[in-house]
């Protein structure tokens, strides 16, 4: 049988990088491929060749036996060949229907056929099952409903192959189920599907096959019935761990308390949050979406306004009315949004490394380039970051080496108190690892480290103890004799069930 996809001896380089070499992979019609590998292992670059974003150095692609080349991205379209990103491409202010039909507006004359426009959007919401207005506009959206849009929008005309990346990164597992669901109708349809994943369960869920990427080279191809876990993992990462989460050393009872919050109230709310971080902790929040975790790390933090409440490090009242007045205290926050406000991608790796502290690598008001090379190049030997040099775009460096690099400002800052906000979603399992090592690496210095995650293994893998948050309040305590996802749950969800 002849496949819908194939690729054979893709080859792509970069000043500095060789990122694809001599790749070779299949895709059958009704099919759905996992493409697994490390952030950097060459999965986006692939995808962005067969997806007419840049052009291979050497190889060939063909389409349902034909040569294919697109010159463009408009062309792959055409072609059949769709991708739905992990950030989405949508229109707030557009209807679903105009969302989905933004390429291909039905015209009556120079003017846009709502009546038809809205009758074929229908059409192709029924198909995947959704329960969607087509006159919504999409800001109203929730998150799982934005993606199902994005996938609405990719199969609206003809479609051969549908790219996913990173998909369920956003959704709940209800919401997952039901992309999976989707996923199987169109394989049922005929259409074939890469699945992008850091979440190797979930292509049991979906896949027939994969294929495993390592620095730009297929390490090997796989049924996924059959293959399990640990082998994938030591194919991605080219080693065994010897487990998913390492954790080193308990608390002593007398560990030193170096920071408390003490009946903090995050703006609008009534409900007042305490808590405590001892040198040498990692201390966990849980909680669901809207739970106001992240809300309450930021009026902490002095990113957003707080009614109340009064913080204290190493037993001493501080006032942080905004991000400098924490920073000069010895406060970081890694945002769970690093692209926009973590890093400046459009800079160099060194600037933004010095970011945080510009004075350390200045002299009399400049910045000396020297000082900030030394700052980068320590950083990027200590913690791994993957990178050609330190000149490199952090626009063009994988999502786990872009963490390392927000790890490096504040480490470069010399934060003693860290909050990380969602330190691992959308980073592969290997980097995910080397982020758990960092964290060890720093409680060694005599940090206190918060770690907010939506991952509850995670937690109860790399933690102390683990508050976790109901509707804006601390709802219990959980400490790591016992750990368990009943307790935890038990409590994110007792204050919407009163």
């Amino acid at each position: 049988m002849t496949p819908i996809l194939e690729l054979k001896n893709i080859s792509k380089s970069y000043p500095g990088v060789q990122a694809l070499s001599d790749v070779s992979l299949s895709l059958m019609k009704g099919e759905c491929l996992a493409l697994l590998g490390e952030n950097g292992a060459g999965k986006s670059t692939l995808i962005k060749a067969v997806c007419g974003f840049h052009h291979a150095d050497s190889g060939e692609m063909f389409l349902d036996g034909q040569p294919y080349r697109p010159l463009d991205p408009h062309a792959a379209m055409q072609a059949g060949i769709r991708v739905v990103y992990q950030e989405f491409n949508l229109l707030g202010y557009l209807s679903v229907a105009e969302n989905i039909f933004f390429d291909n507006l039905p015209r009556r004359g120079p003017l846009v056929d709502y009546r038809r426009l809205y009758r074929e959007a229908q059409a192709v919401l029924d198909r995947l099952g959704l329960d969607l207005n087509p006159r919504t506009p999409v800001e109203l959206l929730g998150v799982a409903q934005m993606q199902l849009v994005e996938i609405a929008k990719a199969i609206s005309s003809r479609c051969r192959v549908l790219i996913l990346d990173e998909p369920t990164a956003t959704l709940s597992p209800k919401d997952s189920g039901r992309l999976f669901e989707i996923v199987r109708a169109l394989k049922a349809d005929g259409i074939g599907v890469v699945f992008i994943s850091h979440h190797l369960k979930e292509i049991y869920e979906v896949a027939d096959r994969l294929t495993v990427l390592r620095n730009g080279e297929v390490v090997g191809h796989r049924d996924v019935a059959g293959t399990a876990i640990p082998e994938i993992v030591s194919m991605m990462v080219g080693r065994d761990m010897d487990a998913e989460y390492p954790f080193r050393a308990e608390l002593q009872p007398n560990q030193k308390v170096i920071f408390e919050a003490r009946d903090v109230r995050i703006q609008g709310s009534s409900t007042p949050i305490s808590f405590s971080l001892r040198e040498g902790e990692i201390l966990g929040i849980s909680g669901l979406v809207g739970s106001k975790r992240t809300e309450t790390l930021r009026a902490i933090f002095g990113a957003d306004p707080k009614d109340g409440g009064e913080v204290f490090i190493d037993g001493n009242q501080v006032d942080i009315r905004s991000p400098r007045d924490a920073v000069a205290c010895g406060l970081s926050l890694l945002t769970e949004d690093r692209k926009n406000q973590g890093l400046i991608l459009d800079m160099p790796v060194f600037a933004n490394v010095t970011m945080a502290a510009l004075d350390k690598a200045s002299r009399h008001g400049l910045m000396r380039r020297g000082l900030e090379t030394e700052a980068a190049d320590k950083y990027i030997d200590e913690l791994g970051i993957r990178t050609p040099s330190d000149k490199q775009l952090c626009r063009n460096l994988s999502g786990g080496n872009q963490q390392k690099v927000v790890v490096a400002k504040w480490l470069y800052r010399d934060a003693r108190i860290l909050f990380f906000d969602e330190p691992t979603r959308g980073i592969d399992v290997g980097a995910k690892y080397e982020i758990y090592l960092l964290l060890w690496r720093l409680l060694e210095r005599g940090k206190g480290i918060l770690v907010v995650s939506s991952d509850l293994n995670e937690l109860m893998g790399i933690c102390h103890r683990i508050l976790v948050f109901s509707a804006g309040t601390i709802a219990g305590e959980v400490e790591r004799a016992d750990f368990s996802q009943e307790r935890i749950l038990s409590y994110a969800y007792r204050e919407y069930i009163k």
